[in-house]
């Protein structure tokens, strides 16, 4: 492994986590290359289920608790459960994968109604299947991701991307060559493909499998 490997973290890392890549041996920037800001939005009524496929978007409707904890809900991401069920709701079915959660909607609730909260950028893997298959629903926007390039001077080794709008942020300042891309998902790497085939996408989608991947790539090109 080369000596002063740099990396970069696409989003503020916490403590604990960036710590992993300094014991590592690593040098390490982190910078929050988007920005989620809060939408205004009313509920008037909601459906039978409740979808949820991110974290932020569970932490835009907490204001409106009481009005839909009463409804069961499914959710992609085992964060996104779990945030959930920390604030009392019923999760009756989560998969890390969105296109794995409306194979279960096709198979147990084709007969019920969907609320879909979401951001403005998102995929439209469940509206699609929801349109496509006649499914009552309704999509309610509640946060809005904002591009925050940041441009980086030192060239790094590797890059951890934890989001396509993650990747289109970067772009902005700065061209991919020969980096390591480290991806949390496969959407994510997707959307590095135009740029570089130099990707590893994570086993699992958390930040902490994205770092793992990272060290343990530098650590396998040792004695390159």
């Amino acid at each position: 492994m080369k000596e002063n490997i740099g990396i970069l973290a696409t989003k503020k890392l916490a403590q604990n986590q960036k710590q992993y890549l300094l014991n590592a041996g690593f040098n390490v920037i982190d910078e929050d290359f988007i920005h989620i800001k809060p939408i205004a939005f009313e509920i008037k009524n909601t459906n039978d289920i409740l979808i949820f496929t991110s974290q932020n978007a569970v932490l835009n409707v907490l204001a409106y608790k009481e009005e839909l904890i009463h409804k069961p809900a499914i959710c992609v991401g085992e964060k996104t459960k779990q945030l959930l069920l920390e604030n009392g709701f019923s999760v009756v079915f989560f998969h890390l994968d969105a296109s794995e959660l409306i194979k279960h909607i096709e198979k147990e609730y084709l007969n019920n109604s969907f609320t879909f909260f979401c951001g403005t950028s998102r995929l439209n893997t469940i509206p699609d299947f929801l349109n496509e298959k006649s499914i009552t629903h309704q999509i309610i926007e509640v946060y809005e991701t904002i591009e925050t390039p940041v441009k980086i001077a030192p060239k790094m080794d590797g890059i951890l991307f934890f989001s396509p709008s993650g990747v289109s942020s970067y772009i902005k300042e700065h061209k991919i060559t020969n980096e390591m891309c480290f991806c949390i998902g496969s959407t994510t790497a997707t959307a590095v493909e135009p740029f570089t085939k130099n990707i590893v996408i994570a086993n699992q989608p958390s930040v902490e499998n994205v770092i793992i991947q990272c060290i343990h790539y530098f650590k396998s090109t040792k004695n390159d």
